[in-house]
């Protein structure tokens, strides 16, 4: 296995792991390569062609700052969200971008960012094309990289764009004492060692990270920023970007569950709560703040939601787990990134929302008790009640349907727990089946229901 829990769940900026985290680290990327090789002191211009699905919905998904960002060496996870506006709008006016090594060059946004929709790429439709060039137009350096979805880039060979090599951030070389490459490989494990799902994923993780210190440190840390962000959007309130004028709903639920006290005579009450969490999650998400991939920012609120349901619904919840949730999560997140896509401009909403169900419907089964048999079951229901699921944002924005579908999801993943539970593990759709299943139903969806606001909810709202 190249990909760790660690990879699956990353730390990064709104609104989308696909469209922003995934461009900026792109864009990095290829400044770092310019300033190594000297090519940053004879740079006149950058620009960059952003093709298919980022030309589609870039602007709505902010592609395009998230790329100006990057090209100054701000990464995701560490970008300053109050400083970002302010540099991007002296980019804006002052027509001039310092790259990491302190070399300013011209950039005009309008003209150095290019929006090619109807240009798709044959190996994926995220791709977008960076080129640098000197004062007389000669180019400098030219890379071509596909954004796969969850943050991952892939770079394209300079000579072949359909050719591409292994992200280098998640080559993993050491070998693991339990290799698992499907779900039948994890059952395996766990029958013949009986170990659970999160002992078998540490031990793999251990080879990497070293101690179970490290890797607890690496969980309570995500754990913390969902928390945050779960926190910050309960409290904020406002209109969210973006030309529809959306308004934040996530305080004025919070508000009346606490007014209101409604858990103490109406048993499904409970729900409200986790529509809360999952709302205030993605809206956070909308407006462009921190969240944690997982495995996707237009699915960053089913996890947190179904997490916060556990710690404060659930007796029995503690710190170890929320630690054991991750790791099951993380590992179910890293059998649909190996075997099938976890983006949703290459097999629709099913691989984001879908994949996070499917990763909180087994992450909270493991917490409340299953069996590893149970776990895997809980993880076929959470996605295949939502197979065929298209990405139609509407005007390009992370909002409308993702908001509300990330709650839908979240309860569904309770109630796939529930059901999973309820039986003894034996079914007749495994996950490996679903993986597969989620793949071709994807690649048989029509590339307008594909993260290009070109179909479905995207225009039937514009045509009303």
């Amino acid at each position: 296995m190249s990909v760790s829990v660690f990879d699956i769940f990353r730390v990064g900026i709104g609104p989308s792991s696909s469209h922003t985290v995934g461009p900026m680290r792109a864009a990095v990327r290829f400044s770092r390569e310019l300033v190594e090789s000297g090519l940053d002191q004879k740079t006149n211009r950058i620009w960059v062609d952003l093709m298919g699905s980022l030309g589609a919905t870039g602007i709505g998904h902010a592609t395009d700052t998230a790329f100006q960002l990057g090209l100054m060496g701000m990464l995701p996870a560490n970008v300053d969200l109050d400083a970002a506006p302010k540099i991007l709008e002296a980019i804006r006016t002052e027509h001039r971008l310092t790259l990491p090594s302190g070399k300013v060059i011209e950039f005009n946004p309008e003209r150095d960012i290019i929006l090619s929709p109807e240009k798709v790429a044959i190996y994926h439709t995220n791709a977008m094309h960076i080129i640098a060039q000197d004062k007389d137009n000669n180019v400098l350096l030219s890379r071509r990289y596909y954004s796969v979805g969850g943050g991952f880039i892939v770079e394209s060979d300079p000579n072949n764009f359909d050719k591409v090599s292994e992200e280098k951030e998640t080559i993993h070389t050491k070998a693991q004492p339990y290799p698992i490459s499907s779900a039948a490989d994890l059952m395996k494990w766990c029958e013949k060692t009986g170990l659970s799902i999160p002992e078998i994923v540490r031990a793999n993780e251990k080879v990497w990270w070293e101690t179970d210190e490290k890797i607890n440190a690496q969980l309570d840390y995500l754990w913390s920023v969902m928390k945050d962000c779960v926190a910050r959007g309960l409290k904020n309130e406002g209109i969210m970007p973006g030309p529809m004028k959306v308004k934040r709903r996530a305080k004025q639920m919070y508000e009346k569950l606490d007014f209101e006290k409604r858990s103490l005579n109406d048993p499904l009450a409970v729900l409200d709560w986790v529509n809360a969490f999952a709302f205030a999650a993605n809206e956070e998400n909308a407006c462009g703040g921190r969240v944690v991939t997982a495995p996707t920012n237009g699915a960053a609120g089913v996890i947190p939601a179904v997490l916060h349901y556990y710690m404060k619904f659930i007796d029995s919840a503690d710190i170890e787990g929320v630690r054991d949730f991750l790791l099951t999560a993380g590992q179910i997140g890293i059998l649909y990134k190996e075997n099938a896509s976890i983006s949703g401009a290459e097999v629709g909403c099913q691989g984001e929302v879908g994949v996070a169900c499917s990763m909180a419907s087994g992450g909270l089964a493991q917490v409340l008790g299953a069996t590893p048999q149970q776990v895997e079951n809980a993880a076929e229901i959470g996605m295949e009640h939502n197979l065929g699921m298209t990405c139609d944002p509407v005007a390009g924005q992370v909002q409308i349907p993702c908001i509300e579908r990330n709650a839908v999801a979240a309860v569904k993943a309770i109630n796939a727990a529930r059901l999973a539970l309820l039986g003894d593990g034996h079914h007749y759709v495994s996950l490996d089946q679903v993986i597969v299943t989620m793949l071709k139903t994807g690649l048989d969806l029509q590339s307008k229901y594909k993260e290009t606001s070109q179909g479905g909810l995207a225009v039937s709202v514009v045509e009303c």
